[in-house]
């Protein structure tokens, strides 16, 4: 009797879907076939997820394989990251495979501990004092050479925030604030770097002004290292941010200095300058008031504004401390497909146009030079050292050790893991303790990797690693040198020679805290 009953209330169910779907007329799918056109809604639906798990193979997904985000996993976890039986990879039929080209005999011979992860926490500084060539005051070479990229709270959850500061501060780590400002979340002990954006988010007075005081006031509240002033980022180049409404919590609103209950855009312009004149008027001010190494950061696209700040740099009276380039792929911001997919040239084109620039101009030695745009994983990271990065900032790596399972689901508040989300209930699932051990763990087997091939390169540091120790294969045909592929002359991509020795000494006889 009950299962007769459970089929009538099934059938009752189904005509009632039935009866809906024939005379809605939003859909005409549902409207020529009935219910059974329900199936191909949630087939599409799960679509991500069905080719995530089930049909892609290991290296077919984007943006993020499952190779490459069983590497992060593994790596976090301290799990076994190895691979075995060969690569997997189509080398013999993809063109621009990248090939790192080792020594027999040369340098320093790989550590056993750090070749096979005897030595848990490696330490890797940054290979030039950043803020040093133009004297600031509070100049420091980084302790670690990979570093958080910006990622605001706001975008991300508080206990995401809160892990990644936790896991920089464990890996002797620097953590970008993003441009959302500085909040509680980041005051858990890592070295910060305070993002400034368009909106002035932490620095603005009641009308959304730049307020020099108040950007004072915050860096001397919080163990603030250096400043950075985007001008764009790869996700949305020339197009500020968007904080849906719904993201806007009472703390965000306090934080930021905005209303609830409304989006909050962010300009795509700076008001405090209009031109490089005025931004690097900008910039030496903030040095100045601050005593920090004062950096900006941006996506590449037309080459005149980096040809005329590097013409107004030739005279040494001011100048940015750090370029930050951000490749086109950049991921973490939510923007319009054709922003995603089009805007802004991919790293690689983008870092070498710069870098060249200023190579012409004679100042890569008075810059710290930082790469940004999926380089978490080993060899796009060597590849952005070889072209003349000093350090790398990443960004969803770090989010995929919090615990990110590549749902892209960022945008829309409703992040599985709690990681790009401002929903509590979903929020409270990330552990910022047990996550933040887990991004230390990501860091330091980065920096590690980086490592063994630099001591296989023959080399004592990875950033001594050049534009002549990388190939680009045209499947089994030929390779062309790196320095070729990007035109590079010879000595650009390297360190100067004073810079060299005084990292490979460095490298020989490291500090005994770290």
């Amino acid at each position: 009797m009950k299962a007769k009953s459970l089929l009538g209330a099934a059938v009752v169910g189904v005509a009632g879907v039935a009866v809906r779907d024939l005379t809605q007329k939003k859909q005409s799918l549902k409207r020529n076939f009935p219910v059974i056109a329900h199936a191909r809604y949630f087939l599409e639906k799960i679509g991500p997820e069905l080719r995530q798990y089930i049909i892609s193979s290991n290296d077919a997904e984007r943006p993020f394989s499952r190779d490459q985000r069983s590497w992060v996993y593994a790596s976090a976890k301290l799990e076994n990251n190895y691979t075995g039986f060969g690569t997997d990879n189509d080398v013999e039929n993809t063109e621009g495979y990248v090939v790192i080209k080792h020594r027999t005999f040369a340098g320093p011979a790989p550590s056993t501990a750090v070749a096979h992860g005897a030595d848990d926490d490696v330490w890797l500084p940054g290979a030039k004092v950043l803020g040093g060539p133009r004297g600031r005051r509070q100049a420091f070479r980084p302790n670690s050479i990979v570093n958080i990229s910006g990622m605001s709270f706001g975008s991300l959850s508080g206990p995401a925030i809160e892990g990644l500061n936790k896991g920089a501060k464990l890996a002797g780590a620097l953590h970008n604030t993003g441009e959302g400002a500085l909040s509680d979340h980041h005051r858990h002990g890592g070295d910060i770097v305070f993002q400034i954006g368009t909106a002035y988010f932490g620095c603005r007075d009641e009308q959304g002004r730049f307020d020099m005081a108040r950007l004072k006031d915050l860096v001397q509240s919080a163990p603030v290292r250096a400043i950075e002033v985007k001008l764009s980022q790869g996700a949305k180049p020339g197009l500020g941010g968007l904080l849906p409404a719904a993201k806007i919590t009472e703390e965000i609103s306090r934080i930021r200095g905005i209303p609830m209950g409304v989006d909050c855009a962010s300009p795509s312009r700076h008001a405090e300058f209009h031109d490089v004149d005025s931004m690097l008027d900008f910039v030496e001010r903030v040095a100045d008031e601050t005593g920090l190494p004062v950096g900006i950061k941006s996506a590449v696209g037309e080459p005149e504004f980096w040809d005329e700040l590097a013409n107004r740099m030739q005279d040494r009276s001011r100048g940015v401390d750090f370029i930050t380039i951000d490749g086109g792929e950049g991921g973490t911001g939510a923007a319009p497909l054709v922003f995603t997919d089009t805007v802004a040239l991919p790293f690689r084109i983008a870092f070498a146009r710069v870098y060249c620039t200023f190579a012409r101009a004679g100042l890569t030695d008075d810059i710290t030079f930082i790469g940004s745009g999926k380089l978490g994983l080993p060899d796009n990271a060597l590849v952005a050292l070889a072209l003349g990065a000093d350090l790398l900032n990443v960004a969803r790596e770090p989010m995929m050790a919090l615990g990110c399972i590549q749902a892209q689901k960022c945008h829309t508040d409703r992040c599985p893991t709690g990681v790009a989300t401002q929903d509590r209930w979903l929020a409270h699932g990330l552990d910022p303790e047990l996550k933040s051990v887990r991004v230390a763990n990501y860091l330091r087997t980065l920096r590690r990797d980086l490592l063994k091939v630099s001591e296989a390169c023959g080399v004592a540091h990875p950033g001594l690693i050049d534009a002549d120790c990388v190939e680009f294969l045209d499947g089994n045909r030929t390779g062309t040198p790196l320095r070729d592929v990007y035109s590079y002359e010879p000595g650009w991509g390297a360190l100067s020679a004073s810079c060299s020795v005084e990292i490979t000494d460095l490298m020989q006889a490291p500090p005994a805290h770290s």
